[in-house]
């Protein structure tokens, strides 16, 4: 039997400065994110893209969603594999390669998760459950690119 989860959101252009986009710079690139009993998340383009730099933009919002994805996922498959993580910490990177038609793609993300577990016995485990975590997570199953993990392991009783 197949699950079928749907997913709402509305995104509001609030970047029109009075002309639309009479021209490429004549707009903003400003948007909310909104979903019903949620904070208002505010977004634009890029920098590079004529993008407001104090909002987030789609391709921070697509890196952020894998590594929250593999996070909650690896807690799962931690928790049921008694592995008992008390901190996580991921700093991930992606690039993003332009093609000459105006378009392009990520061609990389690279998680870099930091998990803090209380068993030194259990260092073997906890990177070998970030390929469970990666299997699972419907992110990364998403992609049209794998998600890589170089991660590390502290313990701390």
């Amino acid at each position: 039997m197949h699950n079928e989860h749907r997913y709402e959101v509305t995104v509001t252009w609030t970047g029109n400065r009075g002309e639309g986009t009479a021209s490429y710079r004549s707009y903003d690139r400003d948007n909310d994110i909104e979903t019903e009993h949620h904070p208002v998340i505010q977004g634009s383009a890029d920098p590079h893209f004529r993008g407001n730099p104090s909002r987030w933009n789609p391709e921070q919002l697509l890196v952020a969603a894998a590594a929250q994805c593999h996070m909650l996922a690896y807690l799962h498959v931690a928790a049921t594999n008694n592995l008992i993580v008390t901190a996580y910490v991921d700093h991930p990177t992606a690039v993003l390669t332009e093609d000459d038609k105006g378009g392009g793609a990520f061609t990389d993300i690279t998680l870099h998760p930091t998990v803090t577990i209380t068993d030194p016995d259990q260092i073997e485990l906890a990177a070998r459950l970030h390929h469970d975590a990666n299997a699972a997570c419907f992110i990364a199953n998403s992609l049209n690119l794998p998600v890589r993990h170089e991660p590390s392991t502290v313990v701390r009783i």
